[in-house]
């Protein structure tokens, strides 16, 4: 393979960043850094990136899209050890993100030459009899991608695979936490044919963001990460596209006439999945009074049979937080709600990074765990009586990506689903079922733009339109 390294060295004197194993602290890597000195190189290096880019047939994207998918599939096994090196997700976890980024590029390819835009039929109105034309998907030009740690691999190619597709080139700043990842996909892409000026990876801190962020010819700046990020860049960016994915804190409906047994089994996947910290993971279920001891005798049973520990171990279930400091976090935030009346009902222990899967009741609606994404293997029940309030309750909070129903009462579900202020319900599902063809993004506070690769796309291009006066 080649090597991200040799292919766009970007001159500085800041030290490399090195990247260290979540679970043991074993040193994995080394990346260099920059700062906002180099922002010209940078940007200069985009420049012709995006030249070149603009220049590519949709079939060529298409190809290199589709050689990066096979030869993702083909080193999976290498990818999906990195992840677990670098991130800490279990190491069947990191083969699921894996296949999905397989499938995400092979989306991306099929977006190359499956939008290209369509017909406009101006002769159907009256002044216009004697004209034709249609209009074109063209490129932004210099995209700017800023991914987080939790899903390393896939949420990169969700960025990297729609501005391949669309004719951009991109300046991606992977998280600081796990860049090694990041890198791999980009030598993948580059093995496949992609001109390596096209994409521009760099590392650095909030300084460096700042500059990319304000730069006045970045079009575009997609990022998915916190809340607290999301609104300085909307206040430095500029006049520029924004597309953000800012988290959620998903509740899930359990109706008395749900599949109780079948509803825990999938929250407690929905839940836990990569040490919980998931945008979409069930993170408040509220359980119809009538079956409520039922769902949290059974979903704290099978929390404790949960096998936390060694990502690397085919047996283990919840690995490690990303940081001995994100699970410190974690353990503070449920103290705080045990302060002030929350019961522990499962976990809730720590041992450096391993944060045990832990489930929680009783906690005021006021308090932080309710109210904030956990970002943690942290789950609140909570009872209520009638729909109408567990809507309330669902709905209680700023901002939401998914949520999720159970019962088996397909008018309910409809309704229920209109009601609910999210981006996506799923009906008899956990709040994180995802496949990356789909519209993915927030509602109320934060929300700004979809991914899922057909309507990345359309955010990372424009419309151009061509009309002939025959």
């Amino acid at each position: 393979m080649s090597t991200v390294e040799d292919t766009q060295a970007i001159i500085s004197g800041y030290p490399d960043l090195i990247v260290t194993s979540p679970f043991d602290g074993e040193v994995i890597g080394a990346v260099p850094q920059s700062g906002p000195a180099q922002l010209e190189q940078i940007l200069q290096r985009a420049r012709t990136g995006f030249r070149l880019s603009r220049s590519l047939s949709r079939f060529s994207r298409h190809e290199i899209l589709q050689r990066a998918s096979a030869l993702l599939r083909e080193h999976a096994e290498t990818a999906a050890d990195l992840i677990v090196r670098e991130a800490g997700k279990t190491v069947r976890q990191a083969r699921k993100e894996v296949s999905r980024a397989v499938m995400t590029l092979s989306l991306s390819a099929d977006a190359a030459r499956s939008d290209p835009g369509e017909v406009v039929p101006f002769d159907a109105f009256q002044g216009s009899e004697n004209r034709r034309g249609w209009f074109t998907r063209e490129p932004l030009g210099v995209i700017v991608a800023i991914t987080p740690y939790n899903d390393a691999l896939n949420l990169v190619a969700h960025k990297l695979g729609p501005a391949i597709a669309g004719g951009n080139s991109v300046v991606l700043k992977p998280s600081q936490l796990t860049p090694l990842t990041a890198r791999f996909l980009v030598d993948l892409l580059i093995d496949a044919g992609l001109p390596d000026e096209i994409i521009t990876v760099v590392h650095g801190d909030r300084e460096l963001a700042q500059a990319l962020i304000s730069a006045r010819e970045v079009r575009m700046v997609s990022f998915t990460g916190g809340f607290a990020t999301g609104e300085a860049i909307a206040r430095n960016a500029g006049l520029k596209k924004l597309a953000m994915e800012l988290g959620g804190n998903a509740p899930v409906i359990v109706f008395s006439d749900a599949d109780v047994p079948a509803a825990v089994e999938a929250c407690v996947s929905g839940a836990f999945w990569a040490a919980g910290q998931n945008c979409v993971g069930a993170q408040r279920i509220l359980v119809q009074r009538e079956v409520y001891e039922e769902f949290r005798d059974r979903f704290a049973a099978q929390t404790v049979a949960l096998n936390a520990g060694d990502p690397r171990d085919e047996t283990t279930d919840v690995g490690p937080m990303i940081s001995i400091a994100s699970a410190e976090a974690a353990e503070r935030l449920v103290e705080d709600a045990v302060a002030v009346g929350a019961r522990v009902l499962a976990g809730h222990r720590r041992d450096g990074g391993v944060y045990w899967p832990t489930v929680v009741e009783g906690v005021p609606f006021s308090c932080e765990l309710w109210a904030d994404e956990a970002f943690a293997p942290v789950v609140v029940l909570s009872p209520f009586d009638t729909e109408e309030q567990a809507i309330a309750q669902a709905n209680d909070v700023d901002y939401a990506l998914h949520a999720a129903t159970f019962t088996r009462d397909i008018t309910r579900a409809l309704r229920v689903s209109e009601q609910l202020d999210a981006g996506g319900v799923m009906i008899n599902d956990s709040s994180d079922y995802r496949v990356d063809s789909m519209p993915f993004g927030g509602s109320k506070y934060g929300s700004m733009g979809r991914e899922g690769v057909r309507f990345a796309y359309e955010e990372m291009t424009q419309p151009k339109v061509v009309c002939i006066n025959t």
